[in-house]
């Protein structure tokens, strides 16, 4: 069977998927790409009120770029910090509209497994010969599309990780979700009402929590009975504030010189250390309870929790794909050396490109947020990296794709460890 036939499949309709579709069509390969959103950049739409720390010197892939100024794109300044917003509105969409790209594009498609056609993954003898047959749902009906190579994009955003200090959600989590929400609240808009003269609690130790508390204290601005009070598993809060005026991404710098003087000010109350293991109802509050060291610990009672402790990438749809992944990380496992965030912020981690994400599955390719798995060192320019080098050994130009070029900004952290 030639599997020449068939398309390369991108999974994932974000930037780095878009970036590989780029890729795929500057080579003249042929691809699919399913994205589960009704648009492109659906992940991003949900925190388009946010402002990444990184220009857009360091958000827009090169062959991207290239595809959009030859239908007359201008590029916005490429020393300013976009929005979630402006990046699906000024880069990914008209990406997406590009006559390359938009033909091979369907929304509004969740794939719900990828496999070998006609074999399992315990089936070994002539497993490479076949294509991978994907099954995605699309307007309650199962399609079927093949592909002679994956490239899954999804990255981790749908999989937030639990409150729950030892990964699982704490006990009443779920049945309190309505107290409960999981990512960077949009206090201007949609969520003003929500948080307004609240007591809120934010737990985690990344970015993600820093926003949170920058934009709970623009409410507690016009809102002044608004309380905050930081959730750490850490013994202190002082590790969490980066390279400050020493990061090579000022605004990375900036946001923990801005939270912590919050904190030095009293606008934030930090509780830490602090490993949530209950959430449960106190009248018309809930109540935090978990450990402080080896002792039992509780917050006072808050209305609402946030929590940003990271994200974990979902396999649940490539059980019939032989995928490793880290034991610890979870995330490609030729990279958990190079990414570990014990070790490396965003600037250090090497370059690397198609040798390091090959899977035992032939063709089968994990790229961006997801190749990273837990650890949150993850930058946009590594996944453009990625997909590159992938394209070219795709496309069999093997000097290009181990020729792997990557400059990433050094100092300060993406995030940090919770132990």
């Amino acid at each position: 069977m030639n599997l020449q036939q068939f398309p390369i499949v991108i999974i994932g309709g974000g930037p780095v998927g878009l970036a590989a579709a780029a890729q795929l069509a500057q080579r003249k390969l042929p691809f699919r790409l399913l994205e589960k959103g009704r648009t492109v950049g659906e992940s991003l739409r949900q925190w388009a009120h946010v402002r990444m720390f990184s220009p857009w010197e360091y958000n827009i892939d090169r062959a991207a770029e290239a595809l959009l100024v030859d239908v007359g794109w201008t590029s916005p300044d490429r020393t300013e910090l976009p929005t979630g917003a402006e990046m699906v509105e000024q880069y990914l969409q008209p990406l997406a509209e590009h006559p390359l790209l938009g033909p091979n594009i369907v929304t509004d498609s969740r794939v719900v497994f990828v496999q070998r056609y006609g074999m399992d993954k315990m089936k070994t003898a002539g497993r490479a010969t076949f294509p991978f047959e994907i099954g995605y749902e699309r307007a309650g009906e199962l399609h079927r599309l093949y592909a002679s190579a994956i490239i899954d994009a999804t990255g981790t955003w749908h999989s937030p990780n639990p409150a729950g200090a030892g990964g699982n959600p704490a006990t009443g989590e779920l049945a309190l979700a309505d107290r409960i929400a999981y990512g960077v609240p949009e206090v201007r808009s949609r969520d003003r009402q929500r948080y307004a003269g609240k007591r809120v609690a934010v737990i985690g130790s990344g970015h993600s929590a820093i926003n949170s508390i920058l934009e709970l204290d623009r409410l507690k601005q016009a809102e002044p009975d608004t309380a905050i009070v930081w959730v750490l598993r850490r013994p202190t809060a002082d590790s969490t504030f980066g390279g400050g005026e020493e990061d090579a991404l000022p605004a990375r710098g900036a946001l923990g010189t801005q939270v912590r003087r919050l904190i030095q000010s009293g606008r934030v109350q930090v509780e830490a250390p602090f490993r949530l293991h209950t959430v449960e109802k106190s009248g018309e509050r809930i109540r935090l309870i978990g450990l402080s060291g080896h002792r039992t610990a509780v917050i006072g009672d808050v209305d609402e929790l946030v929590v940003n402790t990271g994200a974990r990438p979902d396999f649940s749809f490539l059980r019939e794909v032989r995928v490793a992944a880290d034991p610890a990380l979870e995330s490609v496992p030729a990279l958990a050396e190079l990414i570990d965030p014990n070790v490396h912020s965003c600037g250090t981690v090497r370059p690397h490109g198609e040798a390091e994400l090959r899977q035992p599955e032939p063709q089968f390719y994990v790229v961006g947020a997801k190749s990273y798995g837990r650890a949150p060192t993850f930058l946009m320019a590594t996944g453009y990296e990625q997909v590159r080098s992938i394209a070219a050994a795709l496309a069999g130009d093997e000097e290009a794709a181990r020729k792997v070029e990557l400059h990433l900004p050094e100092t300060g952290v993406c995030g940090v460890p919770t132990s």
